[in-house]
């Protein structure tokens, strides 16, 4: 690991050489300068991370030096040493961005705690930047595309998105329900608090009840230490609970309780907390047949679903397919460092005429695949390696068939695929094994046959 130089800008040279040994022994590279000019040229010759600057110079202060230095070197934490210090000397450098400001004689190890907290702070603060950065880059448009049905969505979208109202998102797999959660929150009110979420198909229902609400210590059994629930972190933010029809349903009663009263306690605690969160829930699965079958409370439904909107999937918006074919495409090639890398003609046609069971998840996982595997310059048809080539896609192939058929279709097939073996063709669906069970017994399929 490099170390963190820093820079000393100090005239008595006593003084200079004793912190500049300071901080040596303590790991740091040090670059030592006595006046405004030479601290000027060294930030130019060497990129520090943090500098140290007394006040008096011989050609100038350092409150001379704050301005421009922080105009340049914005992220870089100064720490001011002064012979005659004043309250408003302080404030003064404070104002100017001094991280702090020590009135000699300083202790060393006072200034090493400082010193330490501040260049922590700016690797936070760093990673923050990155992290942003990152997002914004992995970002995905929902509104993605030319379609009606795209354009629908987007309106009725913006109507809703400035109000506390929770929202019902309903879509099949894979057709961008979390992306479209992330962006509510996003263009909100409580767009810079945090957003947190929490896929309830993951879990059984004491984990579950621990992820959203937390625990106290000896709440349970290996409960060693307290843990913050979901709900508990996504304070004044949004909390995101995807697949909530999976939510088990010993557990939604208390869900239900703490959006009525708004508020909440941890496992084994006797402290009730104020909640104050904006409550977006997904679902693959039609609440309201879960509903009528007594496998999702009707109390519930009501309360999560005050707005629900839909998400169409691909098979809805044809004339999209291309246009995410070609976004998606342009910035994984450019993520792995294939800039060279085209589509053929006839993959294009492959991929419009697909039928895309998985939705925009498996287009984007198609061509990422296929970016990253494509021998040649041009990405063929066969690099695309389609796991259903001959399933009906939603134009003149196929279109007497219902949408029921095509799915127990799909369905079928994946289970054939997989010689029967519901986990493995779960994972493939994008389903949990008991909604893959349920959609079984709706349509009558068994293991069994799939196994022949």
């Amino acid at each position: 690991m490099p170390k963190k130089r820093i820079i000393v800008g100090e005239d008595d040279e006593a003084i200079r050489k004793a912190l500049s040994e300071f901080l040596q022994s303590l790991n740091y590279d040090v670059v030592e300068a006595a006046n405004c000019a030479g601290i000027r040229e060294a930030f130019c010759a060497t990129s520090p991370d943090a500098a140290i600057l007394d006040y008096s110079l011989p050609d100038g202060t350092a409150l001379d030096l704050l301005p421009q230095l922080k105009q340049s070197y914005p992220s870089v934490p100064l720490i001011l040493l002064t012979g005659n210090g004043t309250i408003q000397l302080a404030v003064q450098a404070i104002k100017e961005g001094a991280e702090q400001f020590f009135t000699k004689p300083a202790e060393m190890s006072a200034i090493a705690v400082v010193l330490e907290r501040v260049l922590k702070n700016q690797r936070n603060h760093q990673k923050q930047l990155a992290g942003r950065a990152r997002e914004k880059r992995e970002k995905v448009d929902p509104f993605l595309g030319a379609s009606a049905a795209i354009r629908e969505l987007a309106g009725q979208v913006e109507r809703v998105c400035l109000s506390d109202c929770p929202i019902l998102i309903a879509g099949e797999t894979g057709s961008g329900k979390g992306v479209l959660a992330k962006w509510l929150h996003d263009h909100s009110s409580r767009a810079e608090e945090p957003f947190v979420d929490l896929n309830c198909a993951g879990f059984g229902r004491e984990l579950l009840e621990t992820e959203l609400f937390g625990h106290e210590i000896g709440a349970f059994t290996g409960a060693v230490q307290r843990k913050m629930g979901l709900l508990e972190v996504a304070q004044r933010g949004t909390a995101f609970l995807d697949e909530i029809g999976d939510m088990d349903l010993q557990v939604q009663p208390r869900l239900l309780k703490i959006l009525e009263e708004k508020r909440f306690r941890r496992l084994g605690d006797t402290q009730e907390r104020q909640l104050d969160v904006r409550l977006i829930a997904a679902s693959h699965e039609d609440l309201a047949e879960l509903v009528r079958h007594k496998k999702f409370r009707s109390d519930l439904y009501f309360r999560v679903s005050t707005i629900t909107i839909r998400v169409p999937p691909l098979r809805e918006r044809l004339e999209d397919i291309p246009i995410l074919a070609r976004y998606f495409f342009e910035r994984i090639a450019v993520d792995l460092g294939r800039l060279h890398l085209t589509l053929s003609d006839q993959t294009m046609e492959t991929i419009t005429t697909y039928s895309w069971p998985g939705n925009i998840r498996e287009l984007k996982n198609v061509i990422e695949r296929a970016v990253l595997l494509a021998s040649g310059e041009t990405i063929r048809p066969r690099d695309l390696h389609l796991d259903f080539k001959g399933e009906p896609a939603a134009d003149n192939h196929g279109s007497d068939l219902t949408l029921r058929e095509v799915q127990r279709l799909h369905i079928q097939k994946v289970l054939d695929a997989e010689r029967g073996n519901v986990a493995r063709a779960a994972g493939r669906l994008g389903v949990t094994r008991s909604s893959l069970y349920n959609k079984m017994k709706t349509f009558g399929i068994n293991t069994q046959r799939s196994q022949n």
